[in-house]
């Protein structure tokens, strides 16, 4: 198990797909060189520098955290079964409403609309929240995402972080 990188009262909860192998065999989310979850977070102006999946724990000195829709581990994410999503979004409502994030933040467009059953969600804040959170829906970060280029990717997420109200 990829353990979550969580506290109360979080400014961003990011919330991954579900861990990858060698997450699992790290411990650490978004492990895999190609995945560009951490250039992104930079880039975008949520960490002041590139972090390592092994510094994950150092995001919570910014206000974020990290936990994935679906805890078992794969090496791709269409192994897992459209059950194991909808499970999955109902323990991460169950989390998030007792974390109390500002904001979850999906990166998967796809994953987020299983879990919460909303197939004409879109990339960008949704209408769904949970209790106070709101959540908005990012593009995958994978390396397999070749429908989001870097550039793209990071205006995603800073438009994500414009609307926390976090310094860029």
């Amino acid at each position: 198990m990829v353990p979550d990188v969580v506290a109360e009262d979080l400014r961003v909860l990011f919330c991954g797909i579900n861990p990858g192998l060698l997450s699992e065999a790290t411990g650490h989310h978004f492990a895999r060189p190609g995945n560009r979850f951490w250039p992104v977070l930079h880039l975008s102006g949520f960490t002041p520098r590139r972090l390592a999946p092994a510094e994950q724990d150092e995001l919570l000195s910014y206000g974020l955290g990290i936990t994935n829709v679906v805890a078992r581990p794969s090496a791709r994410a269409d192994e897992l079964s459209d059950e194991e999503f909808r499970e999955g979004g109902r323990i991460l409502t169950e989390k998030v409403a007792r974390l109390r994030p500002r904001w979850l933040a999906v990166v998967g467009i796809t994953a987020y609309r299983v879990a919460f059953d909303d197939k004409r969600a879109r990339i960008g804040p949704q209408d769904r929240t949970i209790g106070a959170t709101r959540i908005w829906a990012l593009p995958n970060p994978s390396g397999l995402n070749a429908h989001w280029p870097l550039p793209k990717m990071t205006e995603e997420f800073e438009r994500l972080r414009a609307a926390t109200g976090l310094p860029g």
